[in-house]
């Protein structure tokens, strides 16, 4: 395939994409850590490895290949190594964002007092996505304390615009906009930054 990740992403950054999530697992993703280092030379936005974090010489690794923030998923980890990978991710300087997706794993998210928590619209045991998530787990957040990041089915600027209101202060977006022939112009609308149909098709 056709597939130049360090193109696409410094595509992102020109367009204003205010932070950029590499797909580090090969296993499952068609990710490459050689995605985040080549990437990491190539731009200067921030970097979040996006992997199955599960141990922690992954959030050793993330700091060595150049990212400046980590994924934390809460459904695949225990409250022991939640709080640890979260302490070592934060001591050593990294972001962490903080994945939920249904009350339970936000009771757990809260009890580290996480700035940066991430809700995922998408079930990830039925994989239907329902953006009203966001809105139903913001109600139980401070906002004023916590930065809310809205994560998938986000393809329209409507969609963002739900979403901003329902209390997000970011979006995680991905395959929507991998599936753009003109990935610029679709990062400029959800952004707000161009109206829906600019562009057309390079």
């Amino acid at each position: 395939p056709d597939f130049d990740p360090v193109q696409i992403a410094q595509e992102y950054e020109t367009a204003g994409a205010s932070c950029l999530s590499v797909l580090t697992d090969e296993q499952y993703f068609q990710g490459s850590p050689e995605y985040l280092r080549q990437i990491r030379e190539a731009v200067d936005v921030p970097l979040l490895r996006k992997d199955f974090v599960i141990d922690a010489r992954q959030i050793a690794e993330a700091i060595e290949w150049g990212a400046d923030a980590v994924l934390l998923i809460v459904a695949i980890l225990d409250d022991d190594r939640l709080r640890e990978f979260h302490e070592l991710a934060v001591g050593a300087g990294l972001s962490a964002l903080v994945e939920v997706h249904d009350a339970e794993e936000l009771v757990r998210a809260k009890a580290l007092e996480a700035p940066l928590i991430g809700v995922n619209n998408r079930d990830l045991k039925t994989f239907t996505v329902d953006l009203d998530t966001t809105g139903k787990l913001a109600a139980e957040l401070d906002l004023s304390q916590t930065l809310l990041v809205a994560e998938s089915g986000i393809y329209t600027r409507t969609d963002v615009e739900h979403l901003q209101a329902s209390g997000a202060r970011a979006i995680l977006v991905g395959e929507s906009l991998m599936r753009q022939e003109n990935i610029a112009a679709k990062v400029r609308e959800l952004s707000g930054q161009a109206k829906q149909g600019e562009g057309g098709h390079e």
